[in-house]
């Protein structure tokens, strides 16, 4: 473990006593923008650096169109609500998440269910959801609209979505996974809140189901200190995104009408500011995320522990790297150790249906989740820049 503590310090060639999980990195226009934003007096959600966000989000990733929100949570509500998930029906998702998925889905007054992840990706596993879906739901014909519907032959309840997550920046098995939900008529959201920068054959993350979202949380590759980002191809569905997150409003030079109950979630124009320079600096700092990939790559190869590295068809960001124990016993002492030592280390967050207000949720047996949450260590994964801090 000394080692371990030793090999993250000389990597990172930094003095200070504690070195942090991850970091943003402020190395381009941040401040011009930001200055800019101020002096134009517009500083709250209407101003030129939104839209340039989302523009340049949008070719970043591919999708025809992108909504900023204020968070990423905000982005999954307004996704799960677009796509029709109601109160009382259920949402497929994984258990091993941060709690931002399972909240969201509980913010349309919808159940989450909570399905096994995959060894080789962390993330919902097709082959879970195939299963589940076998043995619990059953095809309907709604007669107001003539349409089949999945219900839960259990609980007579609809299964309204699917929202698998793409773990620490590792993309779930996207074909297989659409392949199933395409049998039971089940829209896909991706909550690739952890995976700007992720591709899946080529493809970006957030761009193969219905709706994707990106979270800009202080924490992540980019950040614009709190922000989110919803992808989508479908015009109607993004012109009400937009609608709905600003109050949905309807547009009148004076007047105050709104169409629906609408919500306060828009990016205000001064963290986009910061989001377009980061948004510049994004293939730069993904370069360096995988280098630092690679040294711990190298240095894990004889280790007692196991480095995490993307799984197969895929271009992980690498977002937190993930080192794995042999069991809980030696997870609790890497984490005592480095984080005494002054090396922030952590485990991978409690399962949701372990959670006081998830407990009776609806899960399968969890294998996979349950043997990665004794066992996943992250270890400090910012981008490496030689002299950051002393040039601040």
């Amino acid at each position: 473990m000394q080692n371990l503590t030793n090999f993250i310090r000389s990597t990172f060639q930094e003095p200070q006593d504690f070195i942090p999980l991850h970091d943003p990195r402020f190395i381009g226009n941040e401040v011009r923008y930001m200055e800019e934003c101020i002096k134009s007096n517009f500083v709250s959600s209407v101003g030129a650096f939104v839209a340039q966000f989302e523009k340049m989000c949008a070719e970043y990733s591919g999708a025809k169109y992108a909504i900023a929100a204020m968070n990423g949570t905000a982005a999954l509500h307004i996704a799960l609500q677009l796509v029709g998930v109601k109160q009382d029906e259920e949402v497929l998702t994984q258990a091993l998440t941060f709690i931002a998925t399972a909240n969201a889905i509980s913010y349309t007054g919808a159940k989450p269910v909570f399905l096994d992840v995959d060894r080789d990706t962390m993330g919902l596993s097709p082959k879970a959801v195939e299963a589940w879906l076998r043995e619990n739901a059953e095809m309907r014909l709604l007669p107001a609209d003539s349409s089949r519907q999945p219900f839960n032959k259990h609980t007579n309840h609809r299964i309204a979505a699917c929202v698998p997550m793409h773990t620490f920046g590792h993309p779930v098995k996207l074909d297989e996974l659409m392949e199933v939900l395409a049998k039971y008529n089940i829209p896909l959201i991706e909550d690739a809140a952890e995976s700007i920068g992720s591709y899946y054959k080529g493809k970006h993350t957030g761009t193969f189901g219905k709706m994707g979202i990106l979270s800009f949380n202080g924490n992540k590759v980019i950040t614009t200190g709190g922000g989110g980002m919803i992808l989508t191809d479908d015009e109607e569905l993004a012109k009400m995104a937009k609608h709905l997150t600003t109050q949905a409003k309807v547009p009148h030079a004076w007047e105050f009408v709104h169409d629906h109950v609408g919500y306060n979630y828009r990016l205000t124009n001064v963290a986009a500011a910061l989001g377009c320079a980061q948004m510049e600096s994004l293939d730069h700092l993904l370069s360096l995320k995988r280098n630092l990939a690679e040294k711990y790559k190298e240095f894990f190869k004889d280790s007692e522990f196991e480095f995490f590295a993307e799984p197969e068809n895929c271009k992980s960001n690498y977002w937190l790297n993930v080192i794995l124990t042999k069991d809980k016993v030696q997870r609790d002492e890497i984490l005592e150790f480095t984080n005494k030592s002054g090396v922030m280390t952590r485990p991978i967050w409690e399962l949701m249906n372990r959670l006081p207000m998830f407990k009776d949720c609806q899960t399968d047996s969890l294998e996979n989740s349950i043997w990665f949450a004794d066992r996943v260590v992250n270890i400090p994964s910012s981008a490496i820049i030689p002299g950051y801090r002393k040039n601040l």
